[in-house]
């Protein structure tokens, strides 16, 4: 094995460790990303609407099913409105050209963009569970195993959404208009307005065919105890792997 394949790893490290300290150094997506889904979760939960037990929902409060719903807000947020500005202007600026000719190839920093959203997204969920459970008694989930799986398969969606939103747009400015395009149907499809629960059956059995629909559902399910419906669950493998694929063949590093 040569040295060159020996040392990989650390270019990798590096670069994942620079990346890190980037994202530390900008409020704005610390704000959206881990702040903004709790802060909104709290601000519902001080409506008294939120807090009583609806018969529609199973006895569940309105809240109770408002947890996962800013969860996949922060998925949302992470994959689709900052990762692909980070990358398009990456991209715009020369930098991915010139990672090309280092050691350090270009698909380190795509991959450690990638860590570093995904697990900005699982902080605000533990931020925004840990908030729900001791200031609004939400319950934690009850299927720990299922809710994990649904939220795992979540985070990949969304981050091959926000590759394919990279792939597509050469600059920042295209990159923030496809990501207001896509993000604000996502947080209708998440149930951010209406509860998927909620919905009419029709509008209903079509959102859960989107990826965020079915986290929505999945999430759902798992915290009452359920394991996630295959259905769901397959759904968001499905989106995972077809929006793989598609920002594979269209992502352009210059």
């Amino acid at each position: 094995m040569s040295t060159a394949t020996l040392s990989t790893p650390r270019p990798r490290a590096a670069v994942l460790r620079t990346e890190v300290r980037l994202f530390r150094r900008e409020p704005g997506s610390i704000f959206w990303i881990l702040l903004f889904p709790t802060l909104l979760l709290v601000i519902l939960g001080s409506i008294p609407s939120f807090r009583r037990s609806q018969t529609s929902l199973g006895g569940l409060r309105l809240i109770d099913t408002y947890v996962p719903v800013v969860i996949l807000v922060a998925m949302i947020t992470a994959g689709v409105q900052v990762m692909p500005q980070v990358l398009t202007g990456y991209r715009e600026r020369g930098i991915l050209r010139r990672m090309s000719t280092t050691p350090v190839r270009p698909s380190a920093l795509l991959s450690a963009q990638m860590v570093v959203h995904g697990l900005a997204a699982l902080v605000a969920m533990l931020l925004a569970l840990a908030v729900g459970r001791l200031a609004l008694d939400v319950r934690l989930p009850r299927q720990p195993g299922g809710y994990l799986l649904a939220l795992l398969l979540a985070i990949l969606a969304a981050l091959a959404l926000g590759s394919v939103v990279s792939a597509v747009s050469r600059t920042t400015k295209i990159a923030g208009a496809v990501g207001s395009a896509v993000y604000f149907p996502m947080m209708f499809c998440a149930g951010v307005w209406v509860p998927v629960q909620s919905m009419p059956h029709t509008m209903g059995r079509i959102v859960e065919l989107t990826p965020f629909g079915a986290a929505a559902r999945a999430l759902g399910q798992a915290a009452a105890g359920d394991w996630p419906g295959w259905s769901h669950l397959g759904v968001l493998a499905a989106w995972t792997v077809l929006l793989s694929a598609a920002a594979s063949r269209w992502f352009r590093w210059e």
